[in-house]
């Protein structure tokens, strides 16, 4: 527990700050990491690099520029189902063991981006868990105390970020083993969309269904490392190149979240989670989000495929030379889970995959009334007696709002989300449909930064760490607006029924003049771009598929048009400008700071 108090700032940018400035050398870092890793009593390696391994990687970062490796000098774990070259892969087994020739494509992609591996971690048997009890390495247990579960199966993974062992850490996620550990322990936990992040050089639960997680200290981390490590991989026949996101609802003044029906809600009488939800709820209102209770049943059907359909047949034939031939030293929960699969007969195979379509056209069904989805990452937690005394029940209550994300084609963001009375963490999943990972990433940023919960959030330059894209997309248009295409406004409706999205409510730059034009309706404002004497003006920006801004702007009638518009921050829009010649006989409004503000004064 003492590692936990000690102010030790791991994350990317404080490090990278000590780095640039000459304070740290990478190996001093390692040191110190070696002397703290030596005490460990959590559970967390499987194997610890020695000095000699270390002094490897750091010598092939050190004759590089740092400004030229995103990661220089960043220490980082590895679950031990993925390979690390040089090193045995165990998948959380002895007897199966392997040394790897070369690393895990994502390994790799990170390494040479400068991170510095720091050992294998412990996991829950064949990732075949979401507890981490299941190893014969012994128990992984929980960061904040230690005589509750870690969360699983990348247990290890995520305490090793937790306790300041590593800056980040790489898990798997099968079934929610990147995200369970990551709310039981406090961190973000980043389970991208299936593909993104090549699986070359894993050890596979369910080849279908398997991708490699990121566990981190906040959120800008995880998004700078998924950014890196996020690349198409011919090697990994399951990889798929990354798509344009669409609507970014996680910049967006206001969005739409969905969340269960109270009924189908589930904290297994864990009363304070259910509060620490709640609140997370309101979070996401305050920042603008628009609750949508939804059924969630088709998501828990599907949740139930995993472990009560023919996927468990799936985890069987992943090992399953090994399994027949070693069945004595596996685990005895993993090996009675694994052995399940001889139940189902290859036409219970593709029955579940018809249900599995049936249930994926309901899900799509849903996401068109909203942007994210906002649930538990795990209803509760357990103590390691009681998880020991029942391990499956027990097991699947910690995957009822996880089980279902692969299946689906889902990508999630778990975030912390405050602490319980016992001083255990408690933490919330958001999650989107396929290739909407960087919007996740940026509201989990925004609900992290409002809640400001997590004890690993330190004030940090985030000029510093591998940004989050926010470039314009294919496809779309931006445009701000100054008068009655605001929100509430008569003309919004020429904005939403074309589909588009409110990202953002802000103001110009200090160059323009807003006017009352005259002859015409009180909706009609006139803003012109001036030399001098100009001020701040009221805008919202607006995001549409490009195809309807043409029929947007056609509407427009002059004096008034589009034009460049520059707000506050620097930044240039496509917005709405008037005519010199218009504003000469023209109210001069400047003064109330924008349209709704003058036309409250006319009210009054």
């Amino acid at each position: 527990m003492s590692e936990l108090n000690q102010k030790i700032d791991m994350d990317i940018a404080s490090l990278r700050a000590r780095y640039l400035s000459g304070e740290l050398h990478p190996m001093q870092l390692m040191a110190s990491i070696q002397a703290r890793i030596a005490k460990d009593e959590h559970g967390v390696w499987i194997y610890r690099l020695s000095t000699d391994e270390l002094h490897d990687y750091v010598d092939a970062i050190l004759s590089q520029d740092i400004a030229d490796l995103p990661l220089y000098g960043i220490p980082f774990a590895i679950k031990d189902n993925i390979d690390l070259a040089g090193v045995p892969t165990t998948a959380g087994c002895p007897e199966y063991a392997y040394v790897a020739r070369r690393h895990a494509t994502a390994v790799q992609l990170l390494i040479d981006a400068g991170a510095i591996p720091i050992g294998k971690t412990n996991l829950d048997q064949f990732a075949t868990g979401l507890n981490g009890t299941r190893s014969p390495y012994g128990v992984c247990r929980n960061a904040f105390d230690p005589e509750y579960i870690s969360g699983g199966s990348s247990s290890g993974s995520a305490v090793a970020v937790a306790l300041g062992y590593a800056s980040f850490s790489l898990g798997t996620d099968t079934a929610g083993s990147g995200r369970v550990p990551a709310a039981f322990n406090n961190l973000v936990g980043v389970k991208a969309t299936k593909g993104w992040i090549s699986t070359h050089g894993v050890v596979p639960a369910c080849r279908s269904l398997d991708c490699v997680s990121i566990f981190a200290l906040n959120s800008i981390d995880a998004g700078g490392i998924l950014e890196i490590s996020a690349q198409y991989d011919v090697q990994d026949e399951y990889s798929r190149k990354r798509q344009a996101h669409g609507f970014d609802f996680g910049c967006a003044a206001q969005f739409r979240f969905g969340i269960p029906q109270k009924a189908q809600l589930n904290f297994f009488g864990n009363t304070q989670a259910e509060l620490l939800f709640q609140r997370s709820c309101t979070r996401l209102q305050q920042l603008g989000g628009i609750p949508v209770e939804i059924d969630f049943s088709a998501f828990l059907e599907a949740a139930r495929l995993l472990y009560e359909g023919p996927w468990v047949a799936e985890r069987y034939a992943a090992i399953s030379n090994f399994f027949d031939s070693h069945n004595s030293v596996i685990h005895p929960v993993v090996r009675e889970i694994i052995a399940g699969a001889g139940r189902y007969s290859a036409a219970d195979a593709y029955q579940g995959m018809y249900r599995l379509e049936a249930l994926r056209k309901e899900a799509e069904s849903i996401w068109t009334s909203i942007d994210c989805l906002l649930t538990p990452t795990a209803g509760t937690i357990y103590r390691i007696d009681e998880m020991l005394g029942d391990p499956i029940r027990l097991n699947a209550n910690l995957g009822y709002y996880t089980n279902f994300m692969n299946l689906l084609d889902c990508a999630a963001v778990a975030v912390p989300a405050g602490f319980q009375e016992n001083g255990l963490p408690f933490g919330v999943t958001l999650a989107a449909p396929a290739h909407q990972d960087v919007p996740l990433l940026h509201l989990a940023e925004r609900l992290l930064a409002k809640d400001d919960v997590s004890a690993h959030s330190v004030g940090r330059d985030t000029s510093l760490h591998v940004g989050l894209k926010f470039d314009q997309l294919p496809g779309r248009i931006r445009v701000a607006v100054c008068g009655a295409h605001l929100q509430g406004l008569p003309l919004n409706h020429q904005l939403t029924s074309r589909g588009a999205h409110l990202l953002a409510r802000t103001r110009s730059s200090q160059d323009y003049k807003l006017y009352a034009l005259p002859g015409g309706p009180p909706y009609r404002p006139g803003m012109v771009r001036v030399a001098q004497g100009g001020n701040a003006v009221e805008v919202e920006v607006w995001e549409m598929a490009a195809r309807e801004f043409g029929s947007f702007v056609a509407g427009i009638p002059a004096p008034l048009g589009i034009g460049t518009l520059t707000l506050a921050d620097g930044s240039s829009v496509p917005g709405f400008i008037c005519e010199q010649y218009a504003v000469h006989d023209a109210e001069d409004i400047t003064r109330f700071g924008g349209w709704r503000a003058y036309l409250a004064s006319r009210i009054a």
